[in-house]
């Protein structure tokens, strides 16, 4: 049997600073494309009165929507005392500390005038659930920080549990305030549903397992430390499940909305007529995003092939990261393109784009700052884990069977 151990990476290779340059220097240009469209107006960029959340706000969703599912690792662990997930704990709680701090950056900068967000600080509106999220964010940065501390200092470990599973109810209620931001908004036929609820969870736990396991994986590969087909293995088959899930929502979503003829003509555009937003649809989040990351990862492979298994895997989570941001960007950008619907049954005439699909093009502005937002990201990342123990030595079968229970009789083998 092995021992977990932590430690720093070197960070003194060319490879590296590079990358933190890279990152910083996109970051900066996101700032500076802020700046510009709040000088300039938003009128520089490519939304308009009718598309008031772009680009930057797909990334932003989409960004916080990872945050929760990132740290499902970490609450397997803790939470549901799967010991085998225990060293990797202390990535997901970095990573979903830097996805949220990445989407916030967006929804911060986007506001064309950042210091306004003070005003729904200090005069909230707790009607809203626009409102009701600032402290859902906030609190969910705080508790995660005590639940990184918990983990890494030895004479709180045994707090680590209690904390764990504040954070696992946090995360949930946070994710169901970012699916019924659209859920609520009746005005939109696109979204008014409360399936939009757990579509969200669900999306979150596919898309933060997803980078998590890219991060994990290239940062094992470049500092050359051995991850085992055990836990290979293990995250494909949650990886696996994660994204059935969000397919079975996502059918009943829309089977639920043709099903009442007030949505069966936003239904008709997102999923036939309304041009690049039924080929996001069933091009990239169904076909790229779902179906084919569930090809990969339902194969079943020869036991204890690690080469093989990191390559299908990462092959699968860059799909379902293509597909998610697809999504994201059908649910946000094509809700809006399709007419409101002030009197539903009545056809309306006026000089105010009434029953008219807006159109959308994202210009660099937008395009820019949204990119920003991973940048920071993998800023945030990269400098966390030069400074602290945030990566195992080893991740390798003997070393992770350490933390995990035998495998019960008639258990599938290792990397089956």
């Amino acid at each position: 049997m092995g021992k977990v151990t932590y430690r720093e990476i070197a960070g003194q290779g060319a490879a590296y600073w590079t990358a933190v340059l890279a990152c910083a220097l996109v970051a900066a240009a996101g700032l500076g494309a802020a700046l510009y469209m709040r000088a300039e107006g938003h009128h520089v960029s490519g939304m308009n009165e009718q598309i008031v959340w772009g680009m930057p706000h797909v990334f932003a969703v989409f960004l916080i929507v990872a945050a929760s599912g990132a740290l499902n690792v970490a609450s397997i662990a803790s939470v549901f005392g799967r010991s085998l997930y225990k060293p990797l704990a202390r990535l997901s709680g970095l990573l979903a500390v830097a996805l949220l701090i990445g989407g916030l950056w967006n929804l911060v900068l986007d506001l064309g005038r950042p210091g306004h967000i003070l005003a729904a600080v200090l005069y909230p509106n707790f009607r809203s659930i626009f409102a009701w999220n600032i402290y859902l964010y906030t609190g969910f940065l705080v508790i995660v920080g005590f639940y990184l501390w918990f983990m890494m200092e030895r004479r709180l470990n045994p707090h680590t549990h209690a904390v764990g599973v504040l954070a696992f109810l946090w995360r949930l209620v946070l994710t169901t305030g970012t699916g019924s931001i659209f859920g609520f908004l009746a005005a939109r036929s696109a979204y008014d549903s409360a399936v939009m609820a757990p579509l969200f969870i669900l999306m979150s736990f596919a898309f933060g397992l997803a980078i998590f396991v890219l991060v994990l994986m290239a940062g094992f590969h470049v500092v050359g430390r051995p991850i085992g087909a055990r836990l290979l293995a293990r995250l494909k088959t949650l990886l696996a499940v994660f994204v059935a899930g969000v397919m079975y929502f996502v059918a009943v979503f829309h089977l639920t909305n043709l099903y009442m003829a007030g949505h069966r003509g936003v239904e008709s555009f997102l999923l036939v007529t309304g041009g690049i937003y039924p080929a996001l649809f069933w091009g990239g989040q169904v076909l790229i995003g779902g179906v084919v990351p569930l090809v990969l990862l339902l194969r079943r492979r020869p036991p204890g092939d690690a080469p093989g298994l990191t390559r299908v895997l990462a092959w699968a989570a860059a799909l379902v990261v293509f597909g998610g941001l697809c999504q994201v960007y059908v649910i946000i950008i094509g809700g809006q393109a399709y007419p409101l619907q002030l009197f539903p049954g009545m056809i309306v005439h006026s000089s105010f784009y009434d029953g008219v699909v807006h159109s959308y093009i994202p210009r660099w502005p937008e395009t820019t700052l949204a990119v920003s937002g991973v940048a920071v990201v993998g800023l945030i990342v990269l400098l966390a884990v030069r400074l602290l123990p945030f990566l195992p030595e080893s991740l390798a079968d003997e070393v992770v069977s350490a933390h995990a229970p035998p495998p019960k009789a008639g258990e599938p083998a290792v990397g089956a």
